[in-house]
């Protein structure tokens, strides 16, 4: 075989294996952001997602009960507290609004902790199921006609509402990137 057709071939055998090679990485490389965009939707859709609408419309609720009842200062003020009808009122929304809502975001995630993004459960996570289980005895209470206690041992956690918020937003960039690296939108 001449010297010119050898070359001609180990170039041409040199660019198919490079081509080769250059496809499986970006077949691999495809393949991985696949799967994370899989991951991704998964924590949008079945904790962050629903996480996030529950708690804006909680927010948008309880400014909308505060602004009924006792639109100033704290609910449970010392300075003068309660009316026997704000506190009817309380246990109306607590029972018929506030209580359904966290009891959907407590069984969230509950059934969802594995798609939490860090690598432990958030802490306000936690503080948030127990803020709903020491409410659970208080509503319980109510139904028997037993108005001694109006508040969960455990305070809602403040930070919850943002973390949720930003955890969503995060997810929701990542998701636009991946499907913008993915060429899907």
């Amino acid at each position: 075989m001449e010297d010119k057709t050898m070359a001609t071939l180990i170039v041409t055998i040199v660019i198919a294996i490079i081509g080769f090679v250059v496809k499986y990485v970006n077949d691999v490389a495809v393949a991985r952001r696949k799967d994370k965009l899989e991951r991704v939707n998964l924590q949008l859709k079945n904790l962050y997602g629903p996480l996030y609408a529950m708690s804006e419309s909680s927010k948008i609720a309880w400014k909308k009960f505060r602004s009924k009842y006792r639109p100033t200062g704290s609910f449970f003020g010392t300075s003068t507290p309660p009316s026997l009808e704000d506190l009817k009122a309380w246990r109306l929304w607590m029972s018929e609004v506030f209580m359904p809502l966290n009891l959907k975001k407590e069984k969230t995630i509950v059934e969802n902790g594995d798609l939490i993004i860090e690598k432990e459960m958030p802490q306000c996570f936690i503080e948030f199921c127990a803020h709903v289980a020491a409410y659970k005895p208080v509503i319980k209470k109510w139904e028997s006609g037993d108005y001694s206690e109006y508040l969960s041992a455990n305070n809602f956690p403040v930070e919850f509402d943002k973390y949720v918020k930003k955890s969503y937003e995060t997810l929701k960039d990542e998701q636009s990137n991946l499907l913008n690296s993915l060429k899907i939108i």
